[in-house]
């Protein structure tokens, strides 16, 4: 931001660079304000109107609900905000644009915006999830904005209507681009389901749907229980390492570190080494599966070789006999829908629910040679490694994002 003028920004289209200063405005000045009204009632599977709720805002539309009552319509260019979540929740503030009229209905708890004197794309990208908002959570109970929260938020926009177009121009196209990435993304994951769900046997079969082709006469796979196909299945470290955390030393997974296929090294944590040498039995190996118990229990990934000799926390770790089982193939057969099923039908516990030790090791598995095995993991491996790759290009398009905003608008000094 200029230091001689706080109402200017960094960046600025040369065009608009002798405009001068921004105005700065509260939301009662650019928009009308009118609360959403209660659906609940009247929700139709059929309906002719969408129900703009928390979770279809939250979701980016994904998620939907239905009604033939418009008890509170809204027309293109309204821009819909969430009012209410639980703390530190990601609902809080976010904001959608209406695309086209008389198709959303707004329910309660969700706040329609009319902008009567402001571009209405730039200001949804000054108020969804606005620090302004996000401020009213105190992390302990529940985040209630009112009208004259909403209607006094300040903000900082060109007077130019014109900049203020070309600004939200900008950032719209920049927006279809993730848009485009994401949907391709989606495609892949989809293409993913699909295949999984033709490599491996359905269940009650021996004999997947499709089969590479040099595998074709090879005969029924074979089925056992993982024990049978596993050295050693057991529980990491127990609770008691909490007292031993550290900003340095051995590596400690936790079960969030599990993802579908991968383990998740942005949030790990560290145990002392004197308290990790007490539990040396349980140092991870290079191909050894992690199964989370609890958050999502029955997610499994592969230990990477990079981490060998770490540990982990609570988890499950089954350790293959690699002259019987590969590895990869074990942990895509293990996030398979067969291999969720068995996790569904196992899973204990009441509010949190988890498995043990002992159900995972009666897990049926069902296994081809090693060749075909490799095969298998190959495939979905390569696959895999394209869908992170395009995962990488939608954050790195977010961060992008994320920067040019920061350029584009000023920041409010107190």
């Amino acid at each position: 931001m200029n230091k001689e003028n706080k109402l200017v920004p960094e960046l600025r289209f040369a065009e608009f660079k002798n405009e001068g200063e921004w105005d700065e405005k509260v939301v009662s000045q650019l928009a009308e304000y009118e609360n959403g009204k209660a659906h609940e009632q009247d929700i139709n599977v059929k309906g002719k109107y969408v129900v703009v709720n928390s979770k279809f805002i939250s979701t980016d539309g994904e998620v939907r609900k239905y009604s033939n009552s418009a008890n509170c319509i809204a027309q293109k260019d309204d821009i819909l905000m969430v009012l209410s979540d639980v703390p530190n929740g990601r609902a809080i503030a976010k904001c959608f644009v209406v695309d086209r009229d008389n198709f959303y209905t707004v329910n309660q708890r969700i706040c329609k915006l009319t902008p009567t004197n402001a571009n209405s794309k730039i200001l949804y990208y000054l108020l969804n999830r606005n620090a302004y908002f996000l401020n009213f959570d105190d992390g302990v109970k529940q985040t209630n904005l009112r009208n004259e929260d909403v209607l006094n938020c300040p903000l900082i926009l060109p007077k130019n209507p014109k900049e203020q177009q070309k600004i939200s121009s900008c950032l719209s196209s920049l927006d279809e681009v993730i848009t485009a990435y994401s949907q391709k993304l989606d495609v892949l994951k989809e293409h993913k389901k699909g295949l999984m769900q033709n490599l491996f046997p359905s269940a009650g079969e021996k004999v997947p749907k499709y089969r590479f082709k040099e595998f074709e006469n090879d005969g029924d796979w074979v089925e056992t229980e993982l024990e049978n196909i596993s050295s050693k299945i057991m529980v990491g470290i127990a609770s008691a390492a909490t007292h031993a955390y550290r900003n340095k030393g051995i590596i400690l997974f936790r079960n969030q570190n599990i993802k579908v296929g991968y383990l998740d090294d942005k949030d790990i944590l560290y145990i002392d080494e004197e308290y990790e040498r007490e539990h040396k039995n349980k140092r991870l190996k290079a191909g050894d599966l992690l199964t989370a118990r609890t958050g999502y229990p029955g997610t499994t990934c592969v230990v990477p070789e990079k981490y060998e000799g770490s540990q982990s926390f609570t988890t499950l770790i089954t350790r293959p006999k690699h002259n019987i089982i590969n590895s990869i193939f074990l942990s895509y057969y293990i996030n398979s829908e067969q291999g969720q099923a068995f996790f569904n039908a196992t899973k204990i516990g009441g509010g949190q629910q988890n498995v043990n030790a002992g159900s995972l090791a009666k897990m049926p598995i069902i296994y081809p040679s090693k060749m075909e095995q490799q095969k298998i993991a190959i495939c979905l491996s390569s696959l895999d490694a394209i869908i992170t790759v395009q995962e990488e290009k939608i954050e790195h398009l977010k961060l992008h994002k994320k920067g040019l905003m920061q350029g584009l608008f000023p920041k409010i000094i107190d």
